[in-house]
C-alpha cells in the first residue's frame, strides 16, 4: 500500500490538536488534495455518529466494554472508508488519535486491560497500524489544569471529567506503549512552550515522512 499513515497521540490537555492543526494548515498549502485529515473517534459520516454517542455527556451509564466496542466500530468505518483508499492514492493521511487511544483510556483507564482491548480491536482493525505515531507526553496534573483554564463547559466531555485517577492510569498505559512500540511512536515533551513543541514535531515528520515534507 503506498500512501503514510500518521497519528498523533497524547492525553486530555497535552495541547496535541492545537499543534496538529497548525501544522495541517501549513500541510495544506503544500499538498493539497494529498493531504487527508481525519479523527477518531470520528472521519467520516457514520464515524461521527458514532463519536456523537460517545462523547455525549449525557451517556453517564454508558458501560465500559460498551463504550470500547463503540470505538472500535468507528475505528474500522475511518480506516476502511477513509484511511485506506486515501494510502492507495498516495497520499498523506494523518488521524488525531487511533487504536492507542483506545488501548489507553479503556484498557488503562477503564481498567478493562490493555491487552484485551488490543486483541478486541484486531477484528476492526485486522493489524492496520500508522507507519508514525507521535506521542505527545505531559505529567497529568499539568494536563487537567490546562483543560480546566482552556476549555469552556462545552467542549468539555465524558472523558474530561474523569477522576485524576482514572488520568493517572491512561498516562501509565501510554508509557507502556511508548516503551513497547520505539519503532513507531516518538515522544515530544509536550509541556515545552507550543512553538518549541510545534519544531519537534516538524523535525519527526521530516525524518519519517520526508517525501510529503
Amino acid at each position: 500500500m503506498a500512501g503514510k499513515f500518521v497519528t498523533f497521540e497524547g492525553p486530555d490537555g497535552a495541547g496535541k490538536t492545537t499543534v496538529l492543526n497548525k501544522l495541517l494548515d501549513n500541510l495544506q498549502l503544500k499538498l493539497g488534495s494529498k493531504l487527508v485529515t481525519s479523527r477518531e473517534p470520528g472521519g467520516n459520516h457514520i464515524a461521527e455518529s458514532i463519536r456523537n454517542v460517545i462523547l455525549d455527556r449525557e451517556n453517564t451509564k454508558m458501560d465500559s466494554r460498551t463504550e470500547a466496542l463503540l470505538y472500535a466500530a468507528s475505528r474500522r468505518q475511518n480506516i476502511v472508508q477513509t484511511v485506506k483508499p486515501a494510502l492507495s492514492e498516495n497520499k498523506l493521511v494523518i488521524c488525531d488519535r487511533f487504536l492507542d487511544s483506545s488501548i489507553a483510556y479503556q484498557g488503562g483507564g477503564r481498567k478493562i486491560g490493555e491487552q484485551l482491548v488490543y486483541d478486541m480491536n484486531q477484528f476492526a482493525t485486522e493489524g492496520f497500524l500508522p507507519d508514525l505515531t507521535i506521542y505527545f507526553d505531559i505529567p497529568v496534573e499539568v494536563g487537567l489544569k490546562r483543560i480546566a483554564k482552556n476549555r469552556n463547559a462545552n467542549d468539555i466531555d465524558r472523558l474530561d471529567v474523569e477522576t485524576v485517577d482514572f488520568h493517572k492510569r491512561v498516562h501509565k498505559a501510554y508509557q507502556d506503549i511508548v516503551h513497547d512500540n520505539p519503532g513507531r511512536v516518538k515522544v515530544v515533551d509536550a509541556t515545552k512552550p507550543i512553538a518549541d513543541v510545534y519544531s519537534d514535531v516538524l523535525s519527526i515528520m521530516k525524518k519519517h515522512v520526508n517525501e510529503f515534507m
